[in-house]
């Protein structure tokens, strides 16, 4: 995702999503993409805006699975699984999907295994990372998460510079990827301020 705020590549050429005959949905703020439970029917990628996935624990509280920005796919696994959706994917700000039929999406990867090869790359990515927060969330202190959390986000946005940058995260969405409540995580970042950890521009974390 090297800064995929900004730079983002996208994972199929819009060219390609437009030969196998693709469709640029425009997409409202806090519209539901698709809901847990929904069958997969879909391939989709963000062309314009910001798509979260979420799912609900049995306390109700949201956790967050992943945010994508511009050129990148969310929710395959059902698409290539044949299962049904196990999270909720909702706009986080106005802009444009496309969205590809599943026998469309196929063929394309049948055509194009480059592609293909490229998917599986993303996928075992996203697997490491959910491997990853499934270790922090079960086993250690708030301070620890936030840090595994930040130094992720970092490392996705900025590679392997040692330089502080702006999380582009509000504390209530790094709560939900933490799995934190927004009271705890507004305590722990004061704290690793105090401490040095991180430094605070306003309302803006810098890691």
């Amino acid at each position: 995702m090297s800064n995929f705020l900004l730079k983002s590549k996208k994972l199929v050429p819009v060219k390609l999503l437009e030969q196998y005959k693709a469709r640029l949905v425009k997409m409202r703020k806090d519209q539901v993409l698709f809901e847990e439970g929904n069958p997969a029917t879909d391939y989709f990628q963000v062309e314009e805006g910001q798509v979260r996935m979420y799912i609900l624990n049995h306390e109700g509280q949201e956790f967050t699975q992943g945010i994508f920005h511009a050129g990148e796919s969310f929710g395959e696994p059902p698409l290539l699984g044949n299962f049904l959706y196990p999270a909720t994917a909702i706009a986080l700000t106005p802009g444009n999907v496309w969205r590809l039929p599943k026998p469309d999406f196929l063929d394309l990867l049948k055509n194009h295994f480059d592609l293909h090869l490229k998917l599986d790359h993303v996928l075992c990515n996203r697997l490491q990372y959910k491997s990853m927060i499934l270790t922090e969330i079960s086993s250690h202190t708030p301070e620890h998460r936030l840090t595994t959390m930040l130094t992720y986000l970092k490392s996705k946005l900025a590679g392997s510079t040692d330089k502080p940058i702006i999380i582009p995260y509000t504390r209530q969405q790094l709560a939900d990827m933490t799995s934190l409540r927004v009271e705890t995580v507004i305590r722990t970042v004061k704290k690793m301020e105090r401490e040095g950890s991180l430094t605070l521009q306003g309302h803006k974390i810098l890691f």
